[in-house]
């Protein structure tokens, strides 16, 4: 098994869509790359992720990049959705160079690819997000989403 996280806007959505790919054994929302937890509990400078852990005989990085590119507006920046601010910025971050490798020659092989706004970068820092955003959609279904309910259960 190997680990990579995913920043696609919100988290709720984005774990809930990646939890239902093939090949991905688990998944855990959390936040990335940061700085600072503040007094007030808020995370400073963190980007909304999802901890994924894959079988690579199952999903490659470019496979899960193709998936994450089908929920993000990859060309906005600190936006999905209705949800704005720097927490959610899209982003792929991992602590094995293969990974970064991979998310970068996905990116560059798009015709489109000086227009993309998602970040690639080694995995600086990560704290799990709090049990209550933990599955967060399967517990709450009316809450917010950027993503289209059909997405969600697209690959189940």
């Amino acid at each position: 098994m190997e680990t990579i996280y995913l920043a696609g806007g919100c988290l709720w959505g984005v774990q809930a869509f990646i939890k239902t790919l093939p090949g991905v054994e688990s998944t855990e929302a959390g936040r990335a790359n940061g700085k600072t937890q503040t007094l007030e509990g808020e995370y400073d400078g963190y980007a909304e992720c999802v901890k994924t852990i894959f079988n690579p005989a199952q999903v490659s990085v470019e496979e899960l990049m193709g998936y994450l590119f089908e929920i993000i507006d990859p060309y906005s920046v600190n936006k999905q959705g209705e949800d704005v601010g720097e927490k959610y910025r899209t982003g792929v971050y991992s602590e094995i160079p293969e990974h970064l490798t991979a998310a970068k020659a996905f990116i560059k092989e798009r015709a489109d690819s000086a227009s993309i706004a998602v970040e690639v970068m080694p995995l600086e820092n990560y704290v799990k997000s709090a049990e209550e955003h933990q599955d967060r959609l399967a517990k709450c279904p009316d809450d917010y989403c950027h993503i289209p309910q059909a997405m969600l259960s697209k690959y189940l």
